[in-house]
């Protein structure tokens, strides 16, 4: 149905040709926009419901004194069903170590909000199928609890700014609360629609239209050659290029979505898009306000290379 609408507005509305490359352009863009807001939508309504049951507070207790390892899990899980962009995750990181939280585990949840969160994971299913969605979910959890793990094993917790190591617990919070009614819980629903789709729709719009561009515009050989499967230097080369960028999930995902139709390997494109949401300069710079410098390349190498084993792994088995 969509295909079908998205052809009528390009060809006959507009009067575009399918052979021209602002036809393929526009064309991509009029179906993409509809089935990623769609996509969007109902998987964050159905978030919002399910974050009726969690609040800040129980999180945190739940974090605060749970054994390393299963800390590490139980904090990249909870990046899961978080849809934060890196920088947006930041602030609930400082609220983890705040409330004592192990600086392993807060790293966990760091890398795992903006890479694994249910979000990406809908558009991945969604375009790609779920086969490459449960891998990417694999693999990216794996990224999450193995750094967080590293991390907290190397003791780096005097790296931390003084400011936030000064920080003083606060009082137990209070988890006796009424819970809410499913009324309440459908009207939180509709709330995190309203909150989080209005924080990204822009970004998607834009992520699709250089989709679209890419799909329209670039040439198939060109993108092959440099994000094709057979050169060894195209996943780090990829992730190198993703770092300066910034984007979420919702924004990347259709411009992998276009490089994918364009020739580009499938581990090499994902390697870009973890390094754009996961490790982006706009994080770092304020990270900065958090961790010392040393700390923050030490998170940088290990997630970096973490991303690289995922994007080689992708492309030799797929």
């Amino acid at each position: 149905m969509l295909d079908t609408l998205s052809n009528w507005l390009t060809y006959q509305v507009l009067g575009l040709s399918p052979e021209t490359r602002l036809g393929a352009a526009v064309q991509f863009f009029l179906y993409d926009v509809p089935k990623v807001f769609l996509l969007l939508v109902s998987v964050v309504f159905v978030m919002g419901v399910v974050h009726s049951y969690i609040s800040p507070e129980r999180t945190r207790a739940w974090l605060a004194n749970r054994p390393l390892g299963l800390g590490n899990v139980m904090a990249a899980g909870l990046g899961i069903v978080t849809p934060f962009c890196s920088c947006s995750a930041v602030p609930l990181f400082i609220g983890f170590l705040s409330a004592g939280v192990p600086l392993g585990v807060t790293f966990s949840f760091l890398i795992s909000a903006p890479m694994v969160n249910e979000i990406a994971l809908a558009l991945l299913w969604g375009l790609f199928g779920w086969k490459v969605a449960a891998l990417y979910l694999a693999l990216g959890l794996t990224v999450a609890i193995v750094a967080g793990l590293v991390i907290g094993r190397l003791g780096l917790e005097h790296h931390l700014e003084d400011w936030v190591r000064a920080i003083q617990v606060g009082a137990a919070p209070q988890l006796d609360d009424a819970p809410p009614t499913w009324r309440d819980r459908l009207g939180q629903g509709v709330a995190h629609v309203k909150e989080i789709v209005g924080r990204v729709w822009l970004w998607l719009v834009a992520g699709i239209g250089v989709g679209a561009g890419i799909h329209g515009y670039v040439p198939q050989d060109l993108m092959a050659s440099i994000m094709g499967r057979d050169q060894w230097w195209a996943v780090p080369a990829a992730v190198a290029l993703g770092v300066p960028m910034y984007s979420n999930a919702a924004g990347i995902l259709p411009v992998i979505q276009a490089l994918l139709g364009k020739g580009a390997a499938l581990g090499t494109a994902l390697a870009f898009m973890m390094s754009v949401i996961a490790l982006s300069l706009p994080e770092m710079i304020i990270l900065r306000k958090v961790l010392k410098p040393t700390l923050i390349a030490v998170f940088v190498g290990i997630v970096a290379t973490g991303i690289l084993i995922v994007g080689y792994v992708f492309n030799a088995v797929l």
